[in-house]
């Protein structure tokens, strides 16, 4: 059994780990990183890069076979599931290369590979034969799907996201259970390329939407665009030959009960701490295992251990789990001067058609009294007309006292773009009346913000 000393020991080579290991070497400490599965990130493995590629495909084929409107008309639209799946794992394994040529760039010393268990604290094994002495810890672990407890030992037809990517061609079809962000996307997608696509819901939500007017506005679209049953209960799967027949009871006392060749759980994900052996060390634990942090700094109660990234569950996206490595590897490395994450302004965006972005504060998470909603309906909003993408409607929020902007629910064209626009603004704490000051084109999808920002004031 080697021995290895060393300041601070990250453990994931992810996002989150990377940016970690890289903050403390810039920091003047020796630091180690240490990962215990395949090198390349979960975006560009099994998350954001793979499905883009997939959502890529099916807007190909969904602008094909949508162009008689324009007096276009293709013939014939013809889906190789073959061929858009090998793009799909090749394009992967390009981006995942990009990944892995970056960590074997880093000094072969400070790469471990091995899973890791807690001795004590500070004391760290790496497989069967390597302990590691750290003066501080990063956990950067990443997190897993959760298939949920009516799914499970149903049989290898269910899977989740990171199976879809190993397709070697498409099915006939799946049924998406959780219509979060990862469903709507995927699901979407696949019935866009040809697939016999079912999306089932339990509480009515739509991804990350809580803007009822909005959540409304996106069951309907999506209701007319592919099967989407957004409120009931999954109430049994069994395995059939060819697949998983499921029963699904609906809010209003009604069935479906299907046959699909997949069931796809898309309900969330949750971190990957339960094999660290957080038993051994003196960290308090939440009910479901993970370490107890502060939001802002992520140190693990008064402990020279720091959680960033999909393992804390507070932002999981990439964007944010670079930034949390980078405070978590400072901290880490100048412990016990540790210091606050300074965090952007919130952004999400769902890469589904329409897009959703959510910037700021959530609707729901707005005192009644204390704003108010300007609204746009793309319906007739002149750019999405002309390219028969008027679908959607968007809701920003301005504060009354203040008249400053303080967040938004989007539904609608180009909201990946838009949202950036939303969250710059609201980054630099602008009022409604900056934004209106801006610049607009003519003719832009962006004259939806525009009016929603005009009906905004007029409230006001």
């Amino acid at each position: 059994m080697r021995t290895i000393h060393t300041d601070v020991a990250v453990i994931g080579a992810g996002t989150a780990g990377l940016s970690a290991y890289r903050s403390a070497k810039a920091e003047g400490r020796k630091a180690v990183i240490i990962e215990g599965g395949e090198y390349g990130t979960t975006c560009a493995r099994v998350g954001c890069m793979p499905s883009k590629l997939l959502i890529a495909a099916a807007e190909a084929a969904h602008a094909a076979s949508h162009a008689e409107p324009f007096g276009v008309h293709v013939d014939g639209v013809r889906i190789d599931g073959k061929a858009v799946m090998q793009r799909v794992r090749s394009e992967r394994d390009r981006f995942v290369g990009f990944v892995v040529d970056g960590v074997h760039a880093l000094p072969e010393a400070d790469r471990l590979i091995g899973h890791v268990r807690f001795i004590d604290d500070r004391l760290l094994q790496v497989g069967s034969d390597t302990l590691v002495h750290a003066a501080s810890v990063v956990i950067a672990t990443g997190s897993t799907p959760v298939v949920p407890e009516i799914l499970r030992g149903v049989g290898e037809r269910v899977i989740v996201n990171d199976d879809v990517f190993a397709w070697q061609t498409l099915p006939r079809s799946v049924a998406v259970v959780g219509p979060g962000v990862i469903g709507l996307e995927l699901g979407q997608a696949l019935a866009r390329l040809g697939v016999k696509v079912s999306v089932f819901g339990a509480r009515g939500g739509v991804g990350p939407l809580t803007d009822p007017v909005i959540v409304a506005e996106a069951r309907a679209t999506f209701a007319a665009a592919f099967h989407f049953e957004p409120q009931g209960t999954l109430e049994a799967a069994a395995a059939v030959e060819g697949g998983v027949r499921i029963r699904y009871a609906r809010a209003d006392g009604s069935y479906v009960e299907d046959t699909y060749e997949y069931v796809l759980a898309a309900t969330g994900r949750r971190p990957n701490v339960a094999q660290l052996g957080l038993e051994n060390t003196s960290l308090e634990l939440d009910a479901h295992g993970v370490p107890r942090f502060d939001r802002d700094t992520l140190q693990v109660g008064a402990h020279p251990v720091f959680i960033a990234g999909d393992a804390n569950g507070i932002l999981p996206l990439l964007h944010e789990a670079a930034d949390e490595g980078r405070a978590a590897g400072r901290n880490a490395a100048l412990y016990p001067d540790v210091v606050p994450l300074v965090r952007r302004a919130p952004l999400a965006i769902v890469f589904s058609d329409p897009q959703i972005a959510m910037v700021g504060a959530r609707h729901r998470d707005l005192a009644p009294d204390s704003f108010v909603a300007g609204e746009v309906s793309f319906e007739d909003q002149g750019r999405s007309r002309v390219m028969l993408k008027n679908h959607g409607r968007a809701r920003v929020y301005i504060d009354r006292a203040t008249r400053r902007f303080v967040g938004a629910e989007w539904f609608g064209p180009a909201a990946e773009h838009i949202g950036h626009l939303l969250a710059w603004s609201l980054q630099m704490q602008a009022t409604v009346d900056d934004m209106l000051g801006m610049p607009f084109y003519h003719p832009v999808v962006e004259e939806g913000l525009r009016t929603a920002l005009r009906d905004a004031a007029a409230r006001l």
